[in-house]
């Protein structure tokens, strides 16, 4: 993860025929899913785009997944616009990416690994950032946004991760036969 060729082949990705292609196609995946989401409370819902982010950040790297996540973040703001344009939700969109792609990328996924990288996903995004980005968008205070976000993260977590678990185990083969892993 701290060599040089690690970074450079995930930029190279960028740069790449198919491999734009596929984060296009995976943007586009990422953007309807985005739409498809289960209202919990003020600004909080259940959503299941982050199987796609997992997947596409496995395959693409840290560099182009931070890409991936920006883009993405702004054309589902386009598409589908919730509330107003908040450039931190695209910084959490680009630092989701950006962690699983460290812990996923050109390595062995395993449970814990996916339990790291979704617990840091879930409660360092999710329910600190994200907390912060609601305070500062709307008018309840940073507490309200973070527990009720923690109670949320917390009860999916362990879903979450069977999910990704299941998700790798059985993705893994074929992405390794088509040379994407």
């Amino acid at each position: 993860m701290f060599q040089k060729d690690y970074w450079i082949s995930s930029f190279e990705k960028l740069k790449d025929t198919k491999y734009l292609a596929l984060i296009a196609i995976f943007i586009a995946m990422k953007t309807i899913v985005s739409m498809y989401v289960i209202p919990v409370s003020d600004n909080l819902h259940i959503a299941f785009t982050f199987l796609f982010v997992a997947v596409e950040s496995s395959i693409i790297g840290p560099v182009a997944a931070i890409v991936s996540g920006a883009i993405t973040d702004i054309i589902s703001f386009i598409a589908f616009p919730k509330g107003p344009f908040f450039f931190g939700y695209t910084l959490s969109s680009m630092l989701g990416s950006f962690i699983y792609a460290l812990f996923f990328y050109r390595t062995k996924i395993t449970f814990p690994k996916i339990l790291c990288a979704k617990a840091l996903v879930n409660y360092g995004v999710n329910v600190l950032l994200g907390s912060l980005w609601s305070k500062m968008l709307y008018a309840k205070g940073y507490l309200y946004y973070a527990s009720t976000s923690l109670i949320k993260n917390t009860l999916l977590l362990p879903i979450e991760v069977i999910a990704l678990y299941f998700i790798f185990r059985y993705l893994t083969p074929y992405l390794k036969k088509r040379n994407l892993y």
